[in-house]
């Protein structure tokens, strides 16, 4: 059973120094911006990252890496028009990043929840991306080597859940949510209600409560209150 709370702060108390951290999120649609704001005010710091972009504008993502909380960064877009603090560390050596093509993000965060132990792709074969991989020609196709990435903590945003912790998102904040629940030791979700247990139809819970260790209520983090519920 998932502990819940509405204190952010106390649901990322136990995320120590060093921490491999999933964060949902494309750009900030399904960010779950309070839980990073949370992160933030606990002093976790020397933080691997895996994202699919750097961080927009001042806030969530953004603000943690101009702390320079941020060790390392694993994402697909690094760079976008207001990346500007991620572009700050980068340029000065302050922050690692591995770039990785965003079908082989989601499908490495996958094999980590699914227990696979690699697989081969053919998206990078030939480019700086496969640079020390092990490739593979299969049916006279040219493939790379790719491993899963697991973490000790996911950070998710979903809109609602149940009593038992299952989830269900609002739309494309979806995005990277349901596997990155899967590929973490400990999963922390953000959502904007918890509903009764059985509310919830079977037929559309996304993520099922046995991947949710704890459920952070923010009623505020409704989208405008879900306008076209």
């Amino acid at each position: 059973m998932p502990k819940f709370t509405d204190d952010p702060l106390s649901a990322v108390a136990d995320i120590g120094d060093g921490a491999t951290i999933l964060i949902g999120g494309f750009g900030t649609a399904g960010q779950p911006v309070e839980l990073i704001d949370a992160l933030i005010d606990s002093g976790a710091t020397d933080l691997t990252i895996v994202n699919n972009n750097a961080g927009n504008g001042d806030v969530g993502l953004a603000r943690l890496i101009q702390l320079g909380r941020v060790k390392k960064i694993i994402c697909s877009f690094p760079r976008q028009v207001d990346s500007h603090h991620f572009d700050a560390r980068y340029r000065a050596g302050e922050i690692e990043l591995e770039v990785v093509p965003q079908g082989n993000l989601a499908e490495r965060i996958r094999a980590a929840g699914a227990g696979i132990g690699a697989f081969f792709t053919p998206t990078g074969f030939g480019t700086l991306l496969a640079e020390g991989k092990e490739t593979r020609r299969i049916d006279g196709r040219d493939y790379v080597l790719e491993y899963p990435i697991r973490a000790d903590v996911a950070l998710v945003k979903a809109l609602r859940s149940d009593g038992v912790g299952n989830l269900v998102y609002r739309k494309t904040a979806r995005n990277f949510g349901p596997i990155m629940a899967t590929a973490a030791a400990t999963t922390i979700v953000q959502v904007a209600e918890v509903v009764a247990t059985g509310a919830i139809d079977p037929e559309t819970v996304v993520t099922p409560g046995l991947y949710v260790d704890t459920v952070v209520t923010i009623p505020a983090a409704s989208t405008a209150k879900e306008s076209a519920r």
